[in-house]
């Protein structure tokens, strides 16, 4: 932006479009349309209904909720909307913060955008504002906090930042709101949530209310401690690019809606079945190599949709079975079969030194598959796909919102919104995407 690297108010207030590099204004439309595409389909799923439901009942306003129709206010939009997101484990993330932005931010955005004002690249510059002070503050918490935290608890201070650009505050209500956010951000032990699955996930709804209430309080003058992770002199380094460096260009995509955690066993599986064409019926055991808190995804029987997306056995099985791991198999009705359950008993899991070593910069598993007649077969270390080195295509981004989508939004909606991505002129201002989000008929229950 500046010779000088300018202060997070500054950042947050004078970010323009034409700061932004033409890769960073496309990774941000990548944001935004997965995110979309998520959002589609996790408005299908039990968790969304509920946390709609308390929405609607606890914060009445004039904001019309996507994929449901009831009025809302911004805090409850955006409180629902990353509810909705987190239900389905399939939003970007960022590797180091080992966890999740757009989840939070995008709801937090379009639930207080003033739909009249904002052209699309406008809406794509606040976006990237929110994503460069969220992963920084992400970066920052995990360099200074000795628990591993859920991501509500650093992108709260991303959505306090959209907000307070959104509402014109001041640099020093700007301060206050990030420091609100920080403080209370729901700094929530993740690992409990692998051990014991559930609807409460990675925080990210909490941390989008959190998020948008701070900006509304220190807009009243309501003020907060310092946001350690913004201010904090042991974390300049994090802040001393801010504006030079685009962390948003660090941003993964998955591939399979279950935790990324388990994605690079997915993916050695399914390389070994596929370069020795093994059929699922052929195998007798599975053992995964991998990092120790991928081990932790341990559940062999899940209740149901949202324990089944933290159950390394279960992805690996479903992987084996149908060649790829869609929304739909998450459903108990689908994976509750004996082909199933046979693969997940056969699944052994190992920790490994190297690995664990490497792990959070890189998440690396190997698997080794008996077959029932002795034969064994190894893959070589993999990794997901979809992270930042190695990116999804835009190609299979659309291929993911077309599926994700097609059940709560209609062709044409679908062909627009994927126009945001491919830069075509007849992309949808952000008052036409929100009306095609209303216009979404969500799902009764679901995962």
């Amino acid at each position: 932006m500046t010779a000088a690297s300018p202060t997070a108010p500054a950042f947050i207030h004078e970010l323009t479009v034409a700061d932004l590099p033409a890769g960073v204004l496309h990774m941000a439309r990548r944001c935004l349309v997965d995110t979309i595409a998520v959002w589609a389909a996790g408005s299908a799923t039990g968790a969304s209904r509920i946390v709609r439901d308390h929405a609607a009942r606890r914060y009445p306003g004039d904001r019309v909720l996507p994929f449901d129709g009831r009025p809302v206010n911004p805090v409850g939009f955006a409180f629902a909307g990353a509810a909705s997101i987190d239900a389905l484990d399939a939003h970007d993330g960022h590797q180091l913060c080992k966890g999740h932005a757009s989840v939070a931010l995008v709801p937090a955005l379009l639930g207080g955008l003033d739909e009249a004002a904002c052209g699309l690249d406008a809406l794509l510059c606040h976006l990237v504002v929110g994503e460069e002070i969220a992963i920084r503050a992400g970066l920052s918490l995990h360099a200074t906090a000795p628990d591993y935290h859920s991501s509500g608890a650093w992108n709260a201070v991303g959505c306090a930042a959209i907000a307070s650009r959104l509402r014109g505050l001041t640099m020093e209500q700007t301060r206050q709101a990030l420091g609100i956010a920080e403080y209370y951000g729901p700094r929530a032990p993740m690992m409990r949530c692998i051990d014991h699955p559930g609807m409460v996930k990675d925080s990210s709804s909490w941390g989008a209310l959190s998020g948008v209430s701070a900006a509304d309080l220190a807009e009243d003058g309501f003020t907060g401690a310092p946001a350690l992770t913004v201010e904090g002199s042991e974390v300049a380094g994090y802040w001393s690019d801010l504006g030079d460096r685009w962390r948003i260009l660090e941003s993964n995509f998955k591939a399979f809606p279950v935790c990324r955690w388990a994605h690079p066993p997915v993916e050695a599986v399914l390389s070994v079945m596929r370069h020795e064409t093994i059929l699922p019926d052929e195998i007798g055991r599975i053992t995964i190599s991998t990092f120790h808190e991928a081990t932790r995804l341990a559940t062999r029987r899940p209740r149901d949709g949202d324990a089944a997306q933290y159950s390394l056995p279960l992805a690996v099985a479903l992987a084996a079975r149908f060649g790829t791991i869609l929304p739909a198999h998450l459903l108990p009705d689908v994976y509750d079969s004996p082909d199933v359950w046979r693969i997940v008993d056969a699944v052994d899991l190992e920790e490994s030194d190297d690995c664990n070593a490497r792990f959070p910069a890189e998440r690396h598993a190997r698997a080794t598959l008996t077959l029932c007649d002795g034969r064994q077969y190894s893959s070589e270390f993999m990794a997901a796909r979809g992270n930042h080195d190695a990116p999804l295509p835009d190609r299979e981004l659309l291929e993911k919102l077309e599926h994700y989508s097609e059940a709560v939004l209609d062709a044409q909606s679908r062909a627009r919104i994927a126009a945001i991505l491919t830069g075509e002129s007849n992309a949808p201002s952000p008052a036409e995407l929100l009306a095609m989000l209303r216009r979404g008929a969500a799902g009764q229950t679901g995962c």
